[in-house]
């Protein structure tokens, strides 16, 4: 294929692949750094969790006003802002020395500036420059949070362990910082912009001219969507995906493994093996979510989640090869739930607002994740294991399961593709 005949909207798939990337990378980071910090500054593991928890809950706050905000003051220039503020708190981070500064840097202002970057920019880059394949293109930047994973966990990890974290976070300052130019220079907020038209139509279409209030408008949204009862079944299934995925296995799958004698590097090493395997099952995950029923694929989901999680306390070991079979398979499932999710929201909303509601169900993923960040801390202090988060998470995620089939089904043109379903 000529590189002419590429539709430009993929470039910036690409682009917004690697900002996802990196904000994942930085999100994780938190499961590296809770035993250093605990080892250099003599912080609780509750103590360090509640500061986690603070970030992933306002992570998931900015996501209904980062859509608005998104669509009215373009991509590119918001994304720009929240790198560098970003970039910012980590620089700062190496300097600090007391709890209320790593809650300033970590809790607040890396939480709100990776809001930004979350998996509303992704659905607000399908729903501009994709008219078709946008299930796909949604599982793709998904699958982002994964391989940022991949590529950051080990790498980190390696250097936390042989340099000290002051140095891994230097790295990542680096990173944040090419990635910014990346952005500057490549990323395009609408197909408009560039004379096109959106993949898979033949229309150029101006964009909507966005006069609401950013802060009113997610808030007009998040009303109206009360009363109905898709809304609270995406959000509760969203809350238990939350519960059980960045802010339990995310945060504390690394001091679990030190607590059973397995080194940092090798736990992080399942991590981003994870990710590789979550890379294939997100992205194949969009596509089913263009072909099949969405409810039966977050079942099966949620029901796979749960099960993996239900037996993760008797696989916790470095000599046990079950514990690589957890790896691969609770892998394949960890974010999968996100396009059949958006499908849902869009089809019962309408892709005009599904960006906005689709920020509030994340809203509650990352309530879910930041209770289960700060009470899987303070659960291992109080009892010394993580025995309890993990099967009251697999508990949930089969609770979750039956909720995804009381979802009403719908049947007329799906916003996500055009296509009838």
């Amino acid at each position: 294929m000529k590189l002419a005949k590429i539709h430009y909207g993929w470039v910036v798939v690409l682009v917004t692949f690697l900002t996802l990337l990196v904000s994942a990378g930085v999100r994780s980071m938190p499961g590296v750094l809770i035993v250093p910090f605990q080892n250099e500054f003599g912080w609780s593991r509750g103590s360090i969790s509640s500061v986690i928890s603070i970030g992933i809950l306002l992570y998931g706050l900015v996501g209904p006003f980062s859509a608005i905000l998104l669509l009215r003051f373009g991509i590119r220039k918001m994304v720009v802002i929240s790198l560098t503020v970003l970039g910012a708190s980590l620089a700062l981070t190496p300097i600090m020395n007391t709890l209320w500064q790593f809650e300033l840097l970590w809790g607040l202002v890396s939480g709100l500036a990776t809001g930004m970057m979350a998996n509303v920019l992704g659905v607000t880059v399908s729903g501009n420059w994709f008219q078709k394949r946008r299930g796909l293109v949604v599982g793709i930047l998904t699958a982002s949070a994964a391989t940022g994973q991949l590529l950051f966990l080990p790498l980190l990890a390696k250097i936390t362990v042989d340099a000290g974290w002051r140095y891994a976070m230097i790295t990542i300052v680096a990173v944040i910082a090419v990635l910014m130019v990346i952005v500057a220079v490549w990323m395009r907020d609408h197909p408009y912009d560039l004379g096109l038209a959106p993949y898979g139509s033949t229309k150029v279409v101006k964009p909507e001219q966005i006069k609401e209030n950013a802060l009113l408008a997610p808030l007009v949204a998040l009303r109206s969507s009360l009363t109905n009862r898709t809304f609270w079944l995406l959000a509760g299934t969203f809350f238990f995906c939350g519960l059980s995925t960045n802010g339990l296995i995310g945060t504390h799958f690394i001091p679990a493994g030190h607590d059973h004698g397995i080194p940092e590097v090798t736990t992080a090493g399942m991590l981003a093996t994870m990710g590789v395997f979550d890379l294939l099952g997100t992205t194949l995950s969009g596509w089913l979510s263009d072909r099949m029923d969405s409810r039966k694929l977050l079942f099966w989901y949620y029901s796979l989640r749960g099960l993996s999680l239900l037996f993760l306390p008797y696989a916790l070991d470095a000599s046990n090869p079950m514990l690589m079979i957890f790896t691969v398979f609770y892998g394949l499932d960890w974010i999968a739930t996100v396009p059949p999710t958006v499908k849902l929201a869009a089809k019962e909303f309408g892709n005009a607002k599904a960006g906005m509601i689709f920020g509030w169900v994340a809203v509650a993923h990352q309530l879910g994740a930041s209770i289960a960040a700060y009470g899987a801390g303070a659960m291992r202090d109080m009892l010394g294991s993580y025995n309890v988060p993990f099967i009251s998470a697999g508990a949930a995620c089969l609770l979750a399961a039956m909720m995804s089939l009381c979802i009403a089904k719908k049947t007329h043109v799906n916003s996500l593709d055009g296509r009838a379903v």
